[in-house]
């Protein structure tokens, strides 16, 4: 009773809480934060210093007493009392130009489908002790595919692809819920490793992970899509230790990023072969569907079509489908209790 007394008033926050970014939506508001998931600490004091944009123009650039971090790995909490921290950095933004009596937020948050109850629980406890009422979970595939727009309480096959930081995750959905699954460490973060790699192994070149990301997003591709495109990296040359720059064309990330399509492919493949016939004639009908950031590589989509034999389509706004699957929840509390993982604690409903 005092829950929905408070709803009222309180301005409740949908949380995407992933690796690389960590995006907020407001009810009424839509989405008001995409910062990424980067702290900054000076561990003399053990103070904060920066989180999201301005932590992350630090990266590569500190003396030793600041330490950069990034809470979460693979989509779950590496480090606790950072995650909270950074939680209560993002409500408190929220909560700026409210008036200060304003009941504490509830707040739908999206996880990944391999967590554990251990790491459900920190989630949920890094939210209460942030500042919320009550931290309402669930599967990131479900709350993507809600933002996607797709029909997930028909008795109908929907298939997505959620390309995010961290982990990519693919889920065949039906009747609002996961029938088929699978979850891997290969996503955005690894495409980014496996160019650092590359400029290593190729150029004898050390590339700060800025670089690689840039490079990355701008002339990364899954397959020739005929535009010719050409980035020049710079950083250290690992034989004479002085700085050194190399132009690369997309041939060659592409080369480098193969690995990780080739493997997100398969699964994908792997997938379609474990989910029930009748399923598999809805999304061949139907289509699949890309979200996250690591969507946007050039040519995945047709990448992925190829190989299945399937329509391939990239969602509206792909990187942002999480976090407006979680602000349409804010306001269908029917939908939220059928889909919501079991609590693990005791809501703070005050």
């Amino acid at each position: 009773m005092f829950n929905r007394f408070f709803g009222k008033f309180s301005e409740d926050i949908g949380i995407d809480l992933g690796t690389s970014n960590t995006r907020v939506f407001v009810k009424e508001k839509g989405i008001v934060m995409n910062e990424p998931s980067i702290v900054a600490i000076n561990t003399r004091t053990n103070h904060i210093l920066a989180v999201g944009k301005i932590a992350k123009d630090m990266v590569g650039k500190t003396p030793p007493h600041i330490q950069i971090t990034r809470p979460l790995t693979k989509g779950v909490i590496s480090d606790f009392e950072v995650t909270e921290k950074m939680l209560k950095y993002f409500i408190d933004k929220v909560h700026d130009d409210a008036f200060t009596l304003v009941p504490r937020p509830r707040i739908v948050m999206s996880v990944p489908m391999e967590i554990t109850e251990v790491e459900r629980k920190a989630v949920e406890d890094a939210a209460l002790a942030a500042g919320a009422r009550q931290a309402l979970l669930v599967e990131a595939p479900i709350v993507a595919a809600i933002g996607a727009g797709l029909p997930i309480e028909e008795s109908l096959g929907s298939m997505i692809v959620d390309i995010g930081g961290g982990t990519t995750e693919i889920a065949v959905i039906s009747l609002s819920g996961i029938v088929t699954w699978k979850s891997l460490t290969v996503a955005g973060d690894e495409m980014t490793k496996h160019i650092l790699q590359y400029a290593r192994d190729v150029f004898n070149l050390l590339l700060g992970e800025r670089v690689a990301e840039d490079v990355k997003c701008h002339i990364g591709s899954s397959l020739d899509t005929g535009e010719g495109l050409r980035m020049t990296m710079r950083g250290r040359d690992l034989i004479t230790g002085l700085p050194k720059e190399v132009t690369v064309n997309d041939g060659q990330i592409r080369e480098a990023l193969n690995k990780s399509v080739r493997t997100i492919i398969d699964n994908i493949k792997a997938t379609i072969e474990l989910t029930p016939p009748e399923l598999v004639a809805d999304i061949y009908e139907r289509g699949i569907v890309l979200v996250g950031g690591g969507s946007l590589l050039r040519g995945l989509e047709r990448s992925i079509s190829k190989e299945t034999d399937i329509p391939v389509r990239l969602a509206e706004n792909p990187d942002a489908a999480v976090v407006r699957g979680c602000g349409v929840l804010l306001g269908d509390d029917r939908l939220l209790q059928e889909i919501a993982l079991p609590t693990t604690g005791v809501d703070r409903r005050r």
